[in-house]
């Protein structure tokens, strides 16, 4: 069974950091492509940032670029979302989602596996 698994998640002053793990089981996920959403309450799901699951063409949404970064470790089949200079405004329900064959797009309709999600919280 194919799955995607979030953690790392929790609350932290704003300007502080996280990292997010999304660890994948069930594949092999190197050719896949990689997205970062979240979902604030009240919000619609927005686009975080994406990559193929081997890296090399990242794209990150305007609000986070310079702040977030994607990295992988390809032995743990697990890909991060390093994020710094954490905002309030960034407190949400972040989610992995993975697809085959439609690259690193920023809808989130073009993935169809999805993780469970795991909560950020950033306190002003």
């Amino acid at each position: 069974q194919v799955q995607l698994v979030e953690s790392g998640g929790g609350l932290v002053q704003a300007g502080g950091s996280l990292r997010l793990s999304c660890a994948a089981s069930g594949r092999t996920f190197s050719a896949y492509y990689v997205g970062w959403f979240r979902q604030a309450p009240g919000k619609e799901r927005e686009f975080v940032a994406a990559d193929r699951w081997s890296g090399g063409i990242t794209v990150y949404a305007d609000s986070v670029k310079g702040r977030f970064t994607m990295s992988r470790d390809n032995a743990k089949n697990t890909v991060y979302l390093q994020m710094n200079s954490l905002e309030p405004e960034d407190t949400a329900l972040y989610y992995c989602a993975a697809n085959a064959f439609v690259g690193p797009s920023q809808r989130s309709t073009a993935y169809n596996i999805w993780g469970q999600g795991t909560q950020v919280t950033v306190s002003s």
